[in-house]
Protein backbone atom coordinates (compact mmCIF):
# COMPACT_ATOMS: atom_id res chain seq x y z
CA UNK A 1 0.00 0.00 0.00
CA UNK A 2 2.94 2.39 0.62
CA UNK A 3 4.11 1.91 -2.78
CA UNK A 4 0.79 2.50 -4.00
CA UNK A 5 0.19 5.65 -2.19
CA UNK A 6 3.63 6.86 -3.48
CA UNK A 7 3.00 6.51 -6.51
CA UNK A 8 -0.33 8.02 -6.57
CA UNK A 9 1.78 11.46 -4.69
CA UNK A 10 4.45 11.37 -7.54
CA UNK A 11 2.27 11.34 -10.08
CA UNK A 12 -0.53 14.13 -8.69
CA UNK A 13 0.49 17.36 -10.29
CA UNK A 14 1.79 19.21 -7.50
CA UNK A 15 3.41 16.08 -5.95
CA UNK A 16 1.44 16.17 -2.35
CA UNK A 17 -2.64 15.23 -1.78
CA UNK A 18 -4.61 15.56 0.71
CA UNK A 19 -5.02 14.01 3.54
CA UNK A 20 -8.77 12.92 2.88
CA UNK A 21 -7.06 11.64 -0.26
CA UNK A 22 -4.79 9.38 2.15
CA UNK A 23 -6.93 8.25 4.45
CA UNK A 24 -9.23 7.39 0.99
CA UNK A 25 -6.17 5.22 -0.01
CA UNK A 26 -5.09 3.86 2.71
CA UNK A 27 -8.64 2.29 3.92
CA UNK A 28 -10.65 2.21 1.31
CA UNK A 29 -8.54 1.10 -1.64
CA UNK A 30 -10.17 -1.97 -3.78
CA UNK A 31 -6.50 -3.66 -3.46
CA UNK A 32 -4.82 -2.95 -0.38
CA UNK A 33 -7.15 -0.93 1.95
CA UNK A 34 -7.34 -1.30 5.42
CA UNK A 35 -11.16 -1.99 5.00
CA UNK A 36 -11.06 -4.08 2.44
CA UNK A 37 -8.57 -6.49 3.97
CA UNK A 38 -9.60 -9.87 4.92
CA UNK A 39 -8.63 -9.68 8.13
CA UNK A 40 -10.09 -9.78 11.23
CA UNK A 41 -10.01 -5.86 12.64
CA UNK A 42 -12.77 -5.99 15.83
CA UNK A 43 -12.10 -7.39 19.13
CA UNK A 44 -8.51 -8.70 20.78
CA UNK A 45 -6.94 -10.27 17.58
CA UNK A 46 -7.78 -6.83 15.40
CA UNK A 47 -6.99 -3.13 16.26
CA UNK A 48 -9.99 -2.36 17.93
CA UNK A 49 -12.82 -2.98 20.26
CA UNK A 50 -16.54 -1.49 19.46
CA UNK A 51 -19.63 -1.95 22.00
CA UNK A 52 -21.18 -4.47 20.37
CA UNK A 53 -18.24 -6.61 20.33
CA UNK A 54 -18.29 -6.26 24.35
CA UNK A 55 -21.73 -8.28 24.32
CA UNK A 56 -24.73 -9.01 22.22
CA UNK A 57 -26.38 -7.05 24.61
CA UNK A 58 -25.74 -3.85 22.97
CA UNK A 59 -27.44 -5.61 19.95
CA UNK A 60 -30.32 -7.20 21.68
CA UNK A 61 -31.36 -3.85 23.39
CA UNK A 62 -32.01 -1.53 20.49
CA UNK A 63 -33.17 -4.29 18.55
CA UNK A 64 -36.19 -4.56 21.26
CA UNK A 65 -36.13 -0.75 21.80
CA UNK A 66 -36.89 -0.63 18.02
CA UNK A 67 -39.86 -3.25 18.36
CA UNK A 68 -41.16 -0.82 20.79
CA UNK A 69 -40.81 2.37 18.78
CA UNK A 70 -41.78 1.11 15.74
CA UNK A 71 -45.54 0.81 17.04
CA UNK A 72 -45.80 4.24 18.64
CA UNK A 73 -43.83 5.41 15.85
CA UNK A 74 -46.40 3.80 13.21
CA UNK A 75 -43.30 2.83 11.31
CA UNK A 76 -42.54 -0.76 9.62
CA UNK A 77 -40.13 -3.42 10.62
CA UNK A 78 -37.58 -2.21 8.31
CA UNK A 79 -33.93 -1.05 9.32
CA UNK A 80 -30.82 0.32 7.42
CA UNK A 81 -27.80 -0.45 9.21
CA UNK A 82 -24.91 1.24 7.22
CA UNK A 83 -21.26 -0.73 7.70
CA UNK A 84 -22.24 -3.50 9.77
CA UNK A 85 -18.49 -4.74 10.27
CA UNK A 86 -18.42 -8.39 11.09
CA UNK A 87 -22.23 -8.98 11.53
CA UNK A 88 -22.51 -9.36 15.35
CA UNK A 89 -24.62 -6.36 15.70
CA UNK A 90 -27.24 -6.88 13.43
CA UNK A 91 -27.68 -10.47 14.95
CA UNK A 92 -28.42 -9.49 18.22
CA UNK A 93 -30.51 -6.55 16.59
CA UNK A 94 -32.57 -8.87 15.26
CA UNK A 95 -32.21 -11.61 18.21
CA UNK A 96 -33.68 -8.49 20.52
CA UNK A 97 -36.40 -7.72 17.83
CA UNK A 98 -37.44 -11.62 17.74
CA UNK A 99 -38.23 -11.56 21.53
CA UNK A 100 -40.84 -8.66 21.37
CA UNK A 101 -42.47 -8.63 17.87
CA UNK A 102 -43.48 -11.81 15.45
CA UNK A 103 -43.50 -9.70 12.63
CA UNK A 104 -40.71 -10.33 9.91
CA UNK A 105 -37.87 -7.79 9.94
CA UNK A 106 -36.70 -6.79 6.87
CA UNK A 107 -32.91 -6.00 8.04
CA UNK A 108 -30.67 -3.85 4.59
CA UNK A 109 -27.04 -3.62 5.39
CA UNK A 110 -24.89 -1.16 3.49
CA UNK A 111 -21.66 -2.35 2.69
CA UNK A 112 -18.98 -2.08 0.06
CA UNK A 113 -16.50 -4.30 1.49
CA UNK A 114 -16.53 -8.03 0.15
CA UNK A 115 -14.73 -9.52 3.05
CA UNK A 116 -17.37 -7.90 5.54
CA UNK A 117 -20.28 -9.03 3.50
CA UNK A 118 -19.39 -12.42 4.20
CA UNK A 119 -18.50 -12.12 7.28
CA UNK A 120 -21.99 -10.82 7.66
CA UNK A 121 -23.80 -14.00 5.40
CA UNK A 122 -22.03 -16.57 7.80
CA UNK A 123 -23.48 -14.88 10.88
CA UNK A 124 -26.35 -13.72 9.63
CA UNK A 125 -27.36 -16.75 6.75
CA UNK A 126 -29.12 -18.71 8.95
CA UNK A 127 -31.43 -16.74 10.82
CA UNK A 128 -35.16 -17.40 10.55
CA UNK A 129 -37.96 -14.94 9.99
CA UNK A 130 -35.56 -12.23 8.36
CA UNK A 131 -34.89 -10.99 5.51
CA UNK A 132 -31.71 -9.59 4.51
CA UNK A 133 -30.89 -6.97 1.77
CA UNK A 134 -27.72 -5.33 0.87
CA UNK A 135 -26.64 -2.35 -0.78
CA UNK A 136 -23.47 -0.47 -2.03
CA UNK A 137 -25.04 2.85 -1.19
CA UNK A 138 -28.25 3.85 0.90
CA UNK A 139 -30.48 4.41 -2.11
CA UNK A 140 -29.56 0.89 -3.64
CA UNK A 141 -31.64 -0.31 -0.46
CA UNK A 142 -34.67 1.41 -1.83
CA UNK A 143 -35.67 1.50 2.05
CA UNK A 144 -37.41 4.82 2.42
CA UNK A 145 -39.41 4.39 5.79
CA UNK A 146 -38.32 2.67 9.22
CA UNK A 147 -34.56 3.26 11.21
CA UNK A 148 -31.56 4.00 10.10
CA UNK A 149 -28.78 3.01 12.74
CA UNK A 150 -24.35 3.17 12.32
CA UNK A 151 -22.17 2.91 15.01
CA UNK A 152 -18.66 4.18 14.67
CA UNK A 153 -19.56 5.20 10.62
CA UNK A 154 -18.71 9.11 10.30
CA UNK A 155 -15.25 8.75 12.52
CA UNK A 156 -13.80 6.33 9.58
CA UNK A 157 -14.46 8.93 7.04
CA UNK A 158 -11.84 10.23 5.11
CA UNK A 159 -10.93 14.39 6.90
CA UNK A 160 -8.87 17.42 5.60
CA UNK A 161 -6.35 18.44 7.89
CA UNK A 162 -6.09 22.66 8.57
CA UNK A 163 -3.92 24.01 10.99
CA UNK A 164 -3.64 27.76 11.74
CA UNK A 165 0.27 28.50 11.37
CA UNK A 166 2.25 32.38 11.42
CA UNK A 167 -1.64 33.38 11.49
CA UNK A 168 -2.53 32.09 7.88
CA UNK A 169 -5.09 29.12 7.74
CA UNK A 170 -3.15 26.20 6.38
CA UNK A 171 -4.26 22.85 4.79
CA UNK A 172 -1.83 20.09 5.75
CA UNK A 173 -0.74 17.79 2.36
CA UNK A 174 0.69 14.69 2.31
CA UNK A 175 3.75 14.70 0.04
CA UNK A 176 6.84 11.77 -0.18
CA UNK A 177 10.43 12.87 0.28
CA UNK A 178 13.50 10.60 1.70
CA UNK A 179 11.39 7.50 1.00
CA UNK A 180 8.92 8.02 3.51
CA UNK A 181 5.86 10.52 3.78
CA UNK A 182 6.26 14.11 5.37
CA UNK A 183 3.44 17.07 5.55
CA UNK A 184 3.34 19.78 3.55
CA UNK A 185 1.39 22.97 4.58
CA UNK A 186 0.01 25.46 2.06
CA UNK A 187 -2.70 27.99 2.60
CA UNK A 188 -6.23 27.01 2.25
CA UNK A 189 -7.66 27.18 -1.17
CA UNK A 190 -10.42 24.87 -0.71
CA UNK A 191 -14.11 26.91 -0.22
CA UNK A 192 -15.15 24.09 1.13
CA UNK A 193 -13.21 24.32 3.49
CA UNK A 194 -13.41 28.05 5.05
CA UNK A 195 -17.52 27.61 4.32
CA UNK A 196 -17.47 25.11 6.97
CA UNK A 197 -15.55 26.78 9.09
CA UNK A 198 -17.20 29.54 9.22
CA UNK A 199 -20.88 27.83 9.41
CA UNK A 200 -19.70 25.91 12.57
CA UNK A 201 -18.56 29.13 14.02
CA UNK A 202 -14.97 27.29 14.50
CA UNK A 203 -12.21 30.03 14.79
CA UNK A 204 -8.62 28.33 14.86
CA UNK A 205 -5.85 29.51 17.20
CA UNK A 206 -2.06 29.89 16.67
CA UNK A 207 -0.90 26.56 16.30
CA UNK A 208 -4.21 24.66 16.32
CA UNK A 209 -5.26 21.85 14.00
CA UNK A 210 -8.59 20.88 13.34
CA UNK A 211 -10.23 17.94 10.60
CA UNK A 212 -13.06 18.99 8.25
CA UNK A 213 -14.91 16.29 7.13
CA UNK A 214 -16.18 17.36 3.98
CA UNK A 215 -17.22 14.26 3.05
CA UNK A 216 -20.34 14.55 5.88
CA UNK A 217 -22.98 16.89 4.12
CA UNK A 218 -22.74 14.40 0.40
CA UNK A 219 -23.33 11.53 2.24
CA UNK A 220 -26.04 13.00 4.80
CA UNK A 221 -27.85 14.50 1.83
CA UNK A 222 -27.89 11.31 -0.27
CA UNK A 223 -29.61 9.96 2.80
CA UNK A 224 -32.45 12.28 3.12
CA UNK A 225 -33.11 12.70 -0.08
CA UNK A 226 -33.75 8.86 -0.22
CA UNK A 227 -35.28 8.91 3.19
CA UNK A 228 -38.99 9.34 3.79
CA UNK A 229 -40.13 8.90 7.40
CA UNK A 230 -38.15 7.49 10.14
CA UNK A 231 -35.30 7.79 12.81
CA UNK A 232 -31.51 7.94 12.16
CA UNK A 233 -29.50 7.29 15.15
CA UNK A 234 -25.66 7.60 15.17
CA UNK A 235 -23.58 5.96 17.87
CA UNK A 236 -20.09 7.48 17.47
CA UNK A 237 -17.33 9.56 19.57
CA UNK A 238 -17.01 13.29 19.36
CA UNK A 239 -16.84 16.76 20.27
CA UNK A 240 -19.19 19.73 19.79
CA UNK A 241 -17.66 22.95 18.75
CA UNK A 242 -17.40 24.03 21.82
CA UNK A 243 -15.31 21.22 23.14
CA UNK A 244 -13.27 21.27 19.89
CA UNK A 245 -11.98 24.88 20.62
CA UNK A 246 -10.46 23.37 24.31
CA UNK A 247 -6.62 24.46 24.37
CA UNK A 248 -6.47 19.89 25.01
CA UNK A 249 -7.65 19.69 21.53
CA UNK A 250 -5.41 21.54 20.10
CA UNK A 251 -3.80 19.28 17.86
CA UNK A 252 -6.96 17.64 16.59
CA UNK A 253 -8.15 13.88 17.22
CA UNK A 254 -6.65 12.16 14.04
CA UNK A 255 -5.21 9.13 14.74
CA UNK A 256 -4.56 5.60 14.18
CA UNK A 257 -4.92 2.17 16.10
CA UNK A 258 -2.63 -1.00 15.30
CA UNK A 259 -2.65 -3.10 17.18
CA UNK A 260 -4.70 -1.96 20.15
CA UNK A 261 -1.97 0.81 20.36
CA UNK A 262 -2.91 4.24 19.38
CA UNK A 263 -0.53 6.25 17.08
CA UNK A 264 -1.17 9.87 16.62
CA UNK A 265 1.40 9.40 13.46
CA UNK A 266 -1.12 8.19 10.68
CA UNK A 267 1.48 7.84 8.40
CA UNK A 268 2.62 4.66 9.46
CA UNK A 269 1.39 1.53 8.39
CA UNK A 270 -0.72 2.48 5.41
CA UNK A 271 -3.56 -0.60 4.63
CA UNK A 272 -2.49 -1.95 8.29
CA UNK A 273 -3.37 0.51 10.56
CA UNK A 274 -7.21 1.90 11.42
CA UNK A 275 -7.43 5.70 11.25
CA UNK A 276 -9.90 8.19 12.69
CA UNK A 277 -10.80 11.12 13.97
CA UNK A 278 -13.75 12.74 16.24
CA UNK A 279 -16.88 13.24 14.78
CA UNK A 280 -18.21 16.83 14.32
CA UNK A 281 -21.45 16.68 16.11
CA UNK A 282 -22.86 19.91 15.54
CA UNK A 283 -22.04 19.58 11.58
CA UNK A 284 -23.88 16.38 12.01
CA UNK A 285 -26.29 18.28 13.54
CA UNK A 286 -26.63 21.23 11.33
CA UNK A 287 -26.13 19.36 8.24
CA UNK A 288 -28.70 16.99 9.08
CA UNK A 289 -31.45 19.70 9.81
CA UNK A 290 -30.26 21.77 6.31
CA UNK A 291 -31.10 18.55 4.50
CA UNK A 292 -34.70 18.01 6.37
CA UNK A 293 -33.48 15.53 9.25
CA UNK A 294 -34.56 17.34 12.47
CA UNK A 295 -32.40 16.33 15.71
CA UNK A 296 -34.64 15.20 18.32
CA UNK A 297 -31.31 14.12 21.00
CA UNK A 298 -27.96 14.08 21.63
CA UNK A 299 -27.26 11.49 24.99
CA UNK A 300 -24.17 9.90 26.05
CA UNK A 301 -24.14 6.17 25.28
CA UNK A 302 -25.00 5.41 28.72
CA UNK A 303 -27.70 7.47 29.39
CA UNK A 304 -28.80 5.92 25.73
CA UNK A 305 -28.82 2.50 27.19
CA UNK A 306 -30.11 3.11 30.81
CA UNK A 307 -33.54 5.39 28.74
CA UNK A 308 -33.51 1.99 26.49
CA UNK A 309 -34.25 -0.46 29.26
CA UNK A 310 -30.86 -1.98 30.08
CA UNK A 311 -31.63 -1.85 33.58
CA UNK A 312 -34.40 -4.31 33.23
CA UNK A 313 -32.25 -6.89 31.35
CA UNK A 314 -29.66 -6.63 34.61
CA UNK A 315 -33.01 -7.59 36.66
CA UNK A 316 -33.70 -10.46 34.62
CA UNK A 317 -30.66 -12.43 34.57
CA UNK A 318 -29.05 -12.76 37.90
CA UNK A 319 -26.80 -16.50 38.49
CA UNK A 320 -24.60 -16.78 41.61
CA UNK A 321 -22.69 -18.67 39.64
CA UNK A 322 -19.99 -15.64 38.29
CA UNK A 323 -19.15 -18.37 35.31
CA UNK A 324 -22.97 -18.82 33.88
CA UNK A 325 -23.83 -17.18 30.88
CA UNK A 326 -26.15 -14.87 33.12
CA UNK A 327 -23.18 -13.85 35.05
CA UNK A 328 -21.53 -12.59 31.99
CA UNK A 329 -24.11 -11.25 30.72
CA UNK A 330 -24.33 -9.25 33.99
CA UNK A 331 -21.06 -8.17 33.51
CA UNK A 332 -21.23 -6.56 29.90
CA UNK A 333 -24.11 -4.91 31.27
CA UNK A 334 -22.36 -3.29 33.69
CA UNK A 335 -19.55 -2.39 31.73
CA UNK A 336 -21.39 -0.68 29.04
CA UNK A 337 -23.18 1.93 31.63
CA UNK A 338 -20.97 1.99 34.76
CA UNK A 339 -18.23 5.22 35.47
CA UNK A 340 -15.16 4.11 33.55
CA UNK A 341 -16.74 2.31 30.90
CA UNK A 342 -16.75 2.08 26.73
CA UNK A 343 -20.08 3.76 27.00
CA UNK A 344 -18.65 7.11 28.43
CA UNK A 345 -16.82 7.67 25.59
CA UNK A 346 -19.41 7.63 23.07
CA UNK A 347 -22.76 9.72 22.25
CA UNK A 348 -25.89 8.46 20.37
CA UNK A 349 -27.31 11.37 18.36
CA UNK A 350 -31.10 10.77 17.15
CA UNK A 351 -32.68 12.32 14.04
CA UNK A 352 -36.18 11.98 12.82
CA UNK A 353 -37.98 12.54 9.63
CA UNK A 354 -41.69 12.82 9.05
CA UNK A 355 -42.44 11.57 12.51
CA UNK A 356 -44.75 13.33 15.37
CA UNK A 357 -41.77 13.50 18.05
CA UNK A 358 -44.25 13.29 20.49
CA UNK A 359 -45.44 9.92 19.86
CA UNK A 360 -41.80 8.48 20.68
CA UNK A 361 -41.41 7.07 24.25
CA UNK A 362 -37.66 7.26 24.93
CA UNK A 363 -37.31 10.92 24.37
Amino acid sequence: MKELIKEFIESSPKKMITYADYMELALYHPQGGYYRKERQKIGREGDFYTSSNVSDVFGKLIGKWYAKECGALELPPFVCEIGAGNGRFARAFIEGWKELKAEMLTYYIVETSPYHRSLQEAELGRLEHVRIVYGDTFADTAMDHGLIFSNELFDAFPVHVVEMKEGLLQEVFVGWENEKFKEINVPVSDPRIIRFLDEQQLTLSEGQRIEIPLAMEPFIKSIANNFTKGLMVTVDYGYTKEEWMHPARRQGSLRGYYQHHMHHDILQFPGEMDITSHVHFDALKSLGEKHGLEFWQKLRQDAFLIAAGILEELGQHQDPNPFSEASKRNRAIRSLILPGGISQSFDVLIQGKGLDRSEGKLF
